[in-house]
């Protein structure tokens, strides 16, 4: 695969260029988006999609978020949001935040720290009785938050178990919102009520989302847009070519492909477009409890099938990323180097000697050309989903295995694979913060709703946690490539790429600043604004 920096910095230099307002910012206008889907909920805390992020993230504020304005997400660069101060204790197990005081909800209510240990009491499943989420995905991000206790209404403390380093990162992310705990969970996944800069006025399934400027959002001046319209638009090609016939100011994020980008370009030439990776990587679900693939050598088999540059050629001509479970260097920090990553399953150069390798395995199994296994792909019904999952299907192939697409709606895609109601999954995994915590304890601790595939290697288990304790960031960096290492050998979850794609916006739209490390965290939308 062919590594593009050049050209991906070069497309960051003119997006900052391009991006960069020239005269003072213009209140009002209506931003036009378009949505690739159906969102399943407004419920920001219990769904894990950027169909859900993008939208609804302007209607909320976290305690802490990450500078919008620093092109990549770091715990080096973590900005005040509802909490105006925080402190650690010596011991680092105590976390103290010093609240904004004066902050309203849409509904007019004050904003206090009881809604701050309402939601983390939710979340982190610390309060059984609680009614405000039905379901928690990132429950076991806080496995190690042991209490949240309040001082008065303006302060707050997270007791942790153990110095966790990540912990603040975790706050910052664009899926860790404070909810207003006044309000039922039920109102909270249709028209939620937030703090936030826009306020919901309108979720008509299939159809449309509306947001209008919140008149007393607590940052004076703030939003400039009057609202915000989304208009859902299943068909990708719909959607460029509203975008392309000035129906939209922006796409949908990392919606245009590569092949798609030139024709983009050519309809809108004055668009401004940006390539970045997003932290998205797409990987293989395999159902390793249930017949076939409860077979360890069936699993290897696939595995040895797969030809990751092919996939990148022709989903993103070349540019997709090469890497294990973390965002490979030098977007990501965490990633192993490519010398070690040649060496793990799936990312072997010689696709010919591996596929060998493959059909030996399956005719040792009984399976032949003659008489493949034949099992089914299902994947959410999505062009950036089913795109890879059409590739997967003829690569298998190449291993005695035939293979058919069963596209899964997006409503019932993740309840789906939450019960493992699969054989082969294409699956997609976005990771909102560059941290191990963040994707190991998501995707692949024995405990989390998450791990989809059931993994479950109690050595891993002890491995995550130590690398989740260890302060030296060097000694941290060889534990998260060991455990990178014990995945891929392990078929876990097996990567075929970390994805880099085109977002694009009218030149009219200003105040657009976009992360190379994920595209979860910069959707508060406050700092746009529409020159016409």
């Amino acid at each position: 695969m062919r590594l593009r920096l050049g050209l991906l910095a070069a497309s960051m230099v003119g997006v900052v260029a391009a991006a960069a307002p020239s005269f003072a910012q213009k209140q009002g206008g209506t931003l036009r988006m378009p949505h690739r889907e159906n969102p399943p909920s407004a419920s920001i805390l219990e769904e894990s999609t950027i169909s859900v992020v993008q939208p609804f993230m302007s209607v909320f504020n976290n305690l802490v978020v990450f500078d919008p304005n620093e092109k990549a997400n770091s715990p080096d660069h973590i900005v005040p949001d509802l909490a105006e101060t925080w402190s650690w204790s010596d011991d680092k197990t105590k976390l103290t935040f010093k609240l904004r005081q004066g902050v309203k909800w849409h509904d007019g209510q004050p904003f206090t720290a009881k809604d701050v240990k309402c939601t983390f009491d939710a979340v982190a499943g610390l309060d059984e009785k609680s009614e405000l989420l039905r379901k928690s995905p990132r429950k076991i991000w806080y496995i190690n938050l042991k209490e949240v206790s309040t001082n008065g209404d303006y302060e707050v403390t997270f007791t942790l178990g153990r110095p966790q380093a990540s912990f603040l990162s975790m706050l910052a992310s664009g899926y860790s919102p404070i909810y207003s705990c006044h309000v039922a969970g039920r109102q909270m996944r249709t028209k939620p009520i937030g703090t936030g800069p826009f306020k919901v006025t309108e979720f008509k399934r299939n159809e449309a989302i509306k947001l209008v400027r919140n008149p007393d959002y607590w940052k004076k001046g703030h939003p400039y847009l009057d609202a915000i319209e989304w208009k859902i638009v299943p068909n990708r090609a719909t959607r460029m070519l509203g975008f392309q016939s000035n129906e939209f100011d922006m796409t949908f994020d990392s919606d245009v492909t590569f092949p798609l980008l030139k024709d983009v370009k050519a309809q809108s030439p004055d668009a401004v477009c940006e390539a970045r990776p997003t932290n998205v990587n797409s990987n293989i679900l395999i159902n390793r409890d249930s017949p076939p693939f409860n077979n360890p050598e069936l699993r290897r088999a696939l595995v040895d099938a797969i030809d990751i540059h092919a996939f990148s050629e022709i989903l993103s001509q070349g540019h997709d990323l090469d890497g294990a479970a973390m965002l490979p260097p030098p977007y990501g920090k965490w990633g192993m180097p490519k010398e070690m990553l040649a060496s793990l399953p799936g990312h072997s150069t010689d696709i010919e000697k591996s596929r060998a390798e493959g059909r030996k395995i399956m005719e040792k199994l009984g399976y032949s050309a003659d008489k493949p296994l034949k099992i089914k792909v299902a994947t959410r019904n999505i062009a950036i989903y089913r795109d890879p999952a059409v590739i997967l299907i003829d690569q298998l192939k190449k291993v005695h295995i035939d293979a058919e697409l069963d596209p899964i709606d997006s409503s019932v895609w993740y309840n789906k694979i939450a019960k493992k109601d699969y054989q082969i999954g294409m699956n997609l995994t976005g990771v909102s913060v560059d941290d191990p915590d963040v994707n190991f304890y998501e995707n692949f601790y024995s405990k989390s709703e998450r791990n989809y595939t059931g993994y479950n290697n109690p050595d891993v288990d002890k491995l995550i946690d130590q690398q989740s304790a260890e302060p030296d960031l060097e000694k941290r960096r060889k534990l998260v490539w060991e455990i990178e290492k014990k995945l891929a050998e392990d078929v876990a979850r097996p990567v075929i790429g970390h994805n880099v794609a085109n977002t694009c916006w009218s030149p009219k739209l200003k105040g657009v600043k976009l992360q190379v490390n994920s595209i979860y965290n910069s959707w508060r939308f406050e700092d746009y604004w529409l020159d016409k």
